[in-house]
């Protein structure tokens, strides 16, 4: 699908229903607008760290959609739009953001760092490429349990730097995992163009020395992301093999907010990225066409999904933060002696100090 929403080629459209191409899109507008009110909440102090997704929704939505719910997913910190798809609520996105009372990890976790065992989504680390060997060692589990699921692993350019992707493409190829790699690159990682990061022709390149199938794809056109995710699923669990998916994109914001990218990149070139090659204008486009959508439809969702949006906001900011005592949980099945002790110290110490802590903001604990 092109930059004008035409889809050049029969056999490149993959002849989804309506209702389906309808829901893609709105997960897609739904997600650029939570990106919008989180990033601004985080200006205003509200939250500690964000972390936008403008301009690889189509990367997220368009693989999503192909895979089944119960495959497991590896993130990296830029695929809410995934775990958004499979049913992760805004609530459940704001409390985690917001870290309150509500929020699954309690707490533990900086804002971005979702996780959902009931959506098969294991929950996100800051260290860069940690997750890629992981995805490799739980597809091998999977191997051995035959259960007809595979792994699906999604990660940057740069964190395909690491060593720890030399080691998970390895330990897959060699072990013939059931596990779909995705690499989302768009342009910049942190910071560094592609040109200094690497000399070989992307990522894709480096398959074939691992005896993987791969393929590049572009990642702004879900219908193609859509087409790739689900004939790798098909040849990863027909064949027990690894796969590679290259998806070319473009990251329209910074990498996050402490970071400013115009000290790498000029305005203009975003500018053509985020109105010409917008992986959600294109979608919007190819539905108008369809007689689909129009633009009053639009301007009416814009308002709903922004309403909702709000609400979820609103409400958790409302709420207090987690019980001080559940950071010492959830390690042993029985607190032991010495986290007691640490936790009765905790307490004492609060108490004794508490004009220097603001404890009516948190759930209380028992005296």
């Amino acid at each position: 699908m092109n930059s004008q929403g035409v889809v050049m080629g029969e056999s490149q459209d993959p002849k989804l229903p309506e209702d389906m191409v309808v829901d893609m899109y709105q997960t897609m507008t739904l997600l650029n607008t939570m990106d919008k009110i989180l990033y601004e909440s985080q200006r205003q102090g509200r939250i500690s760290f964000y972390l936008t997704n403008f301009g690889e929704e189509g990367t997220h939505i368009g693989s999503a959609a192909a895979l089944n719910p119960k495959d497991l997913i590896f993130g990296q910190y830029r695929e809410a739009g995934v775990l958004m798809w499979r049913g992760f609520t805004l609530d459940e996105f704001m409390d985690q953001c917001y870290s309150n009372e509500s929020d699954v990890a309690h707490g533990r976790q900086m804002p971005v760092h979702y996780g959902s065992k009931d959506l098969h989504f294991v929950t996100i680390s800051s260290t860069i490429a940690t997750q890629i060997p992981q995805a490799s060692g739980a597809a091998y589990a999977y191997k051995r349990a035959q259960n007809g699921l595979c792994v699906v692993c999604y990660f940057g350019e740069g964190a395909a730097s690491e060593g720890d992707a030399h080691a998970a493409f390895n330990f897959a190829a060699t072990l013939d995992c059931p596990v779909i790699f995705i690499c989302r690159n768009n342009g910049y990682a942190i910071s560094t163009p592609t040109q200094e990061q690497y000399r070989g022709d992307g990522i894709a390149s480096r398959a074939p020395g691992y005896g993987m199938p791969c393929i590049r794809v572009d990642g702004n056109d879900i219908f193609a992301m859509y087409n790739v995710t689900k004939a790798a699923r098909e040849i990863c669990l027909s064949q027990s093999r690894p796969i590679l998916i290259e998806a070319m994109t473009y990251r329209i914001g910074h990498h996050s907010t402490p970071h400013d990218s115009r000290s790498y990149r000029s305005v203009d070139e975003v500018n053509q990225w985020d109105k010409v090659e917008n992986p959600i204008l294109r979608l919007k486009k190819y539905m108008i066409a369809q007689d689909w959508w129009s633009e009053e439809k639009d301007k009416d969702w814009m308002k709903e999904n922004r309403r909702r949006v709000i609400e979820a906001f609103q409400a958790a900011g409302k709420k207090k933060k987690p019980n001080p005592e559940l950071m010492f949980g959830d390690v042993y099945d029985t607190l032991t002696k010495n986290l007691q002790q640490q936790m009765q110290y905790m307490k004492e110490h609060v108490e004794k100090y508490k004009e220097n802590y603001p404890i009516d903001r948190f759930n209380s604990w028992k005296k």
